[in-house]
């Protein structure tokens, strides 16, 4: 065979990951026993994504924007993930801005998946993101980012459409890679 070890991950899986995200050999090696032992049938499902990302933000509520991005990593719509598309959508969610990163942003924005943003879109995300933000640290935000609202439309103004225009991918990630506070809304740092 040549593959690893009984029971341990595919060689051509880790090499892969290793190459599409920033993770170490170790890590991934780990989250594949464990997603092993919780997904036996080795695929994750939205009920089970959304338990893993409630350890991530202990403090707040990640249900919405933890339904986004699994939604935006379903590429078939059945309603669950491999361990592959489970480890890229933890890379993509971890902070960074390149272009790979960018190019996810928009799909997770893309909620009907028509390769548009709209504003009701960003509207939506911006309420899944702010949920991401412990209450504390919410009353600690600049007065025009304190509300999901507020930096809906502070999002919005950057890519300078009008309110029942769209945004195109390209035009996404144009406006969104060389704005520091594009950056900031589009996603919530949490470390």
């Amino acid at each position: 065979m040549g593959n690893a070890q009984s029971g341990g991950i595919p060689r051509e899986i880790l090499d892969d990951l290793r190459l599409t995200t920033r993770f170490s050999e170790s890590d991934i090696t780990q989250w594949y026993e464990n997603f092993q032992k919780q997904c036996p049938t080795g695929r994750i499902t939205l009920q089970q994504f959304e338990e893993i990302y409630a350890k991530f933000f202990p403090e707040s509520d990640a249900k919405a924007y933890a339904q986004h991005v699994f939604r935006s990593f379903d590429a078939n719509d059945d309603g669950t993930l491999d361990f592959k598309e489970y480890v890229v959508a933890l890379h993509m969610t971890s902070s960074g801005k390149s272009t790979l990163k960018l190019e996810w942003a928009f799909s997770l924005f893309d909620v009907d998946k028509n390769g548009y943003v709209t504003k009701p879109e960003v509207i939506e995300l911006s309420q899944a993101i702010f949920s991401l933000i412990p209450k504390a640290k919410q009353a600690n935000l600049p007065s025009d980012e304190n509300t999901s609202e507020k930096r809906a439309e502070k999002l919005w103004a950057i890519f300078e459409k009008k309110d029942n225009e769209r945004v195109a991918e390209g035009e996404f990630i144009e406006a969104v890679q060389s704005n520091e506070i594009a950056l900031r809304l589009i996603q919530y740092d949490h470390k």
